[in-house]
């Protein structure tokens, strides 16, 4: 009997790893087919003084009412990622003009976790992210989605349109930030195994 729960305890835990792994590889899948369509917007306040904080908030509003228009007419993440290359000074200025200090604006790839905002969740994964740091950049970030603009709500129904049917299911569907999380769980305890064993 001892041998045979054994054996049904280890058939069990074989299931599980096996469903871990294609779960993690199914997210992963859908996740990198998500990033290579969206570009994120990632400001990084200068310091977790509530002040800095809410000068935050408001260089966000100034850049997202920047870039907004810019980003109306694009149709893909490459042509978006081409309009904010070229806009960069500008963002840059609409961003010292609230904030009053030093300001650096970058466009390049940036590993983000698991996030869920009010009607969607993302993945956790590289993106490409426009990312402008205040002054130091030491204190709390935001970050949300500025191509397709999923963040703004007046237009966010044409923005998930935008990515299309499996890309909207992936991110707004029922359980999906308990799938996320999971995944990113899995994939950091992965890490941290294969970690142990090269030491």
């Amino acid at each position: 009997m001892k041998a045979f729960l054994k054996n049904a305890v280890w058939i069990a835990a074989a299931l599980c790893l096996m469903l871990a792994v294609v779960l993690t590889a199914s997210v992963r899948r859908q996740a990198e087919a998500l990033s290579e369509r969206i570009v994120r917007l990632h400001v990084v306040a200068a310091s977790d003084a509530a002040e800095e904080q809410a000068v935050k908030l408001e260089v966000r509003d100034a850049v997202n009412a920047l870039v907004a228009p810019l980003l109306a007419s694009c149709a893909s993440r490459e042509e978006a990622e081409a309009v904010l290359s070229g806009s960069v000074a500008e963002i840059e200025a609409a961003a010292r003009r609230v904030y009053g200090g030093d300001v650096a604006v970058t466009l390049g790839r940036e590993a983000f976790p698991t996030r869920e905002y009010e009607t969607f969740a993302l993945p956790a994964g590289e993106y490409e992210s426009l990312r402008v740091t205040l002054g130091a950049g030491g204190g709390h970030n935001w970050w949300c989605v500025v191509f397709p603009p999923l963040c703004d709500a007046g237009v966010a129904e044409e923005a998930f349109a935008r990515l299309g049917e499996d890309e909207s299911v992936c991110i707004s569907g029922d359980g999906v930030i308990v799938k996320f999380r999971i995944v990113e769980w899995i994939e950091k305890l992965a890490a941290r195994f294969a970690e142990g064993r090269t030491r």
